[in-house]
């Protein structure tokens, strides 16, 4: 009992001094607020997301920085993946198609799957924030035969 009374007088006198110093902190309950960037069941280019890979799920988050005037190597993604443009811009364009379009900052978009692309920088570094959702060890990006890695 000696014990159980030492750990309660410890745990009220800790109490005590917190509420003395203010640094106890009353919590509230609440909602926040959330801006849906992007739900995408196709990629910037229309074309439809249409599998998963199998095996256990991977998720990965990278903070990818594009010095200005600068063209990515060509490549695909085996895996879904979203981007959201925190600086600068981001042109994407479609290697076999030829069509384009550019993503500004404060802007989501959906990549493409399978499909040969590149990102192109503006006049300034464009800073991007790319989630992948993959599985089974699957690289997040694969060079075109004769390409660079794109990052």
């Amino acid at each position: 009992m000696r014990f159980s009374h030492s750990l309660a007088l410890g745990t009220l006198a800790l109490g005590l001094g917190a509420g003395l110093t203010g640094q106890a902190h009353a919590q509230q309950t609440a909602t926040a607020h959330a801006d849906h960037l992007l739900k995408a069941d196709h990629s910037w280019n229309g074309k439809a997301y249409t599998h998963y890979p199998s095996g256990q799920p991977t998720l990965m988050m990278i903070k990818l920085t594009i010095p200005p005037h600068t063209a990515l190597p060509w490549h695909t993604h085996p895996i879904p993946n979203v981007g959201y443009v925190l600086e600068g811009q981001l042109t994407i364009e479609d290697k076999v198609s030829g069509a384009s379009h550019t993503f500004h900052q404060g802007e989501a978009f959906a990549e493409s799957m399978d499909d040969a692309h590149r990102g192109v920088s503006g006049d300034t570094a464009t800073v991007l924030l790319l989630t992948y959702a993959g599985g089974n060890n699957l690289p997040t990006s694969i060079p075109l035969k004769g390409e660079k890695k794109e990052y």
